[in-house]
């Protein structure tokens, strides 16, 4: 049997993280590992509580949703966020998705659906709920911006494992322009973890041969 998923719930209405807890710990591929009540104790104990996917509500005391979003994902990148509000504005969808959430949820969905969510992102996809995807335009939604030749470069590298100060020794550029390059990839095909990468490489045929193939 695979080891259950670890969730943390991130939101300071404590009968909304019950709730979510509840319908969560019913499935038994899942364990809901901590319930906090805003970013900065998320912050704090993640290293304690090691989850997989964070599901974590915007507008909290302290530390905000999005600013806690950035700040995990710069310590632990691998780290999948999902965000879990009332907001469906597309200007909070997009800067959401901007900071490094792989996944935009309304709180008014029936809560099987957050199971799917959480299902859909430890994929390496990213999962958007019917309400935030309509709240975008289709341009957002459903056309990628191509990657440019360097960037396509720079995947190559990444899914060879290679780390940012390896990739930037290899091409010859500053650490902080791999980062760089690495964010714009992430948002580009919505992705946010590494092994999202490789297996994105691997399925559109970046490994194979020295070539890049997107």
């Amino acid at each position: 049997m695979s080891t259950p998923v670890r969730v943390v719930i991130v939101d300071d209405h404590p009968m909304v993280a019950e709730g979510i807890q509840s319908v969560l710990e019913s499935f038994n591929d899942i364990e809901v590992v901590g319930t906090l009540t805003n970013g900065r104790e998320a912050v704090d104990q993640m290293k304690t509580l090691s989850p997989d996917v964070i599901l974590m509500d915007l507008n909290m005391p302290e530390i905000g949703g999005l600013t806690a979003t950035e700040m995990l994902l710069e310590a632990n990148p691998d780290t999948r966020i999902l965000i879990l509000t009332m907001h469906d504005s597309p200007e909070y969808i997009s800067t959401a998705l901007s900071h490094g959430a792989v996944g935009y949820i309304l709180k008014d969905v029936p809560t099987d659906e957050i199971k799917t969510a959480i299902d859909t992102v430890m994929r390496g996809e990213r999962y958007l709920c019917t309400g935030a995807k309509g709240s975008l335009e289709p341009s957002d939604m459903d056309e990628r911006e191509p990657l440019t030749s360097r960037e396509q470069t720079v995947l190559l590298q990444l899914a060879q494992g290679k780390s940012n100060k390896e990739v930037a020794l290899v091409l010859n550029i500053s650490v902080r322009t791999v980062e760089t390059h690495r964010k714009n990839i992430k948002r580009k095909l919505g992705i946010s973890s590494t092994a999202g990468l490789t297996r994105y490489a691997m399925e559109h045929g970046v490994l194979q041969g020295t070539g890049v193939s997107l």
